[in-house]
């Protein structure tokens, strides 16, 4: 598994997940599933055919499938931060959660920068776009090539 509980001690001390979670390693596992999904989520528009704009394509299942040293640990601190705000979600506490809050914009704003491709990670393993020669395809937000949508 790319993360699991005993990792989060550099984001969380162990008693205070217990605390929050009142032992309830369900709740962590889910908040570690939901961290791990939200962070696939940044790199995986990547892959979409419409994305295919020149930005890097990064493999995400070699990413999340990695396991002890050979997980990228930028991206694995990332994914601790946004666990630790699923975690403390849960808890009232205040100084905890400002602090997992502010921690958690920033990850998420740099999440954003990676996805944009204003940022890279020459660590991360990439997949090859195909290469082509069709217009519409590499550039995608084009003047009357972009889909409407009805958000009704």
């Amino acid at each position: 598994m790319f993360l699991n509980k005993e990792d989060l001690g550099s984001v969380i001390y162990n008693y205070q997940i217990d605390q929050i979670t009142e032992g309830n390693d369900d709740l962590v596992l889910n908040a570690i599933a939901a961290a791990i999904d939200q962070v696939k989520s940044y790199l995986t528009g990547n892959n979409q055919r419409e994305w295919i704009d020149g930005r890097i394509v990064y493999d995400v299942e070699a990413i999340f499938n990695s396991v002890g040293a050979a997980r990228n640990p930028l991206i694995l601190a990332h994914t601790k931060t946004i666990t630790k705000w699923w975690i403390v979600e849960l808890c009232n506490a205040d100084v905890i959660q400002e602090q997992a809050e502010d921690r958690y914009d920033k990850s998420v704003a740099w999440l954003n920068q990676l996805a944009k491709g204003e940022v890279t990670l020459s660590t991360l393993p990439v997949l090859e776009q195909p290469n082509t020669e069709d217009e519409e395809q590499t550039e995608p937000f084009r003047s009357g090539s972009r889909k409407k949508f009805n958000h009704e």
